[in-house]
């Protein structure tokens, strides 16, 4: 459990605010350093197969102008594609999505070390950012920058699913809500309004065990 927190503790977190065409934007930003090269970072991030080992399965015309479908979450249009250094792809789930952009960037650091940076920029309801605050896309997208770096160390979790319900999972996942609250109070958001959204990401990725 110990190595995972450090994981989880590896990340820097930024959150804030664009202005965009279709409305103010929140924007949640994570930056790691991993231990591999700049291009096996970059081929773990856009070949099919390696993502569906870390990530989720995909399906799609994978090359720029093309779309992708994230097995049971997120898809949409791969915009810009620069290899072997960013990649941004419209990030829709659900009905009326609206606007929802995610990019990666890659900066090498010495010949065998990768800067990591994921940047997430969406126009959220209201009662939704109120509710929840950056937590909701930020936990899991810690949770995928794990399995990453599991991935390019040669290491999985074997069953996914069943480990998200382990007691190991639930204190990685308060953990990582926690840190996001205070990314969220250093944005400088009221400490009441971070509590509270911290609260409410904690209540949806950790809820409470049924008794007996």
């Amino acid at each position: 459990m110990s190595d995972f927190i450090d994981e989880i503790n590896e990340v820097h977190r930024a959150v804030g605010t664009r202005d965009l065409a279709e409305g103010e934007a929140r924007t949640v930003l994570l930056r790691r350093t991993y231990d591999a090269a700049l291009e096996d970072v970059w081929d773990a991030c856009t070949d099919p197969e390696r993502i569906g080992r870390w990530f989720l399965p995909v399906t799609g015309e994978l090359k720029l102008g093309g779309h992708y479908q994230l097995q049971g979450n997120a898809g949409g249009e791969i915009l810009r594609c620069e290899p072997p250094r960013l990649l941004r792809v419209s990030w829709l789930f659900g009905e009326n999505p609206g606007f929802s952009e995610v990019e990666v960037r890659l900066t090498p650091e010495g010949g065998e070390r990768t800067v990591f940076e994921l940047e997430h920029v969406a126009v959220v309801p209201a009662e939704f950012w109120d509710r929840f605050g950056p937590g909701a896309t930020g936990v899991g997208w810690d949770l995928a920058l794990l399995g990453l770096g599991l991935h390019l160390r040669g290491n999985m979790i074997d069953d996914p699913s069943a480990w998200e319900q382990s007691d190991e999972a639930r204190a990685l996942m308060t953990h990582s809500s926690t840190a996001w609250g205070e990314a969220y109070l250093a944005s400088g958001a009221p400490e009441d309004v971070v509590n509270s959204a911290v609260a409410g990401t904690t209540a949806f990725y950790v809820p409470e065990k049924p008794e007996g």
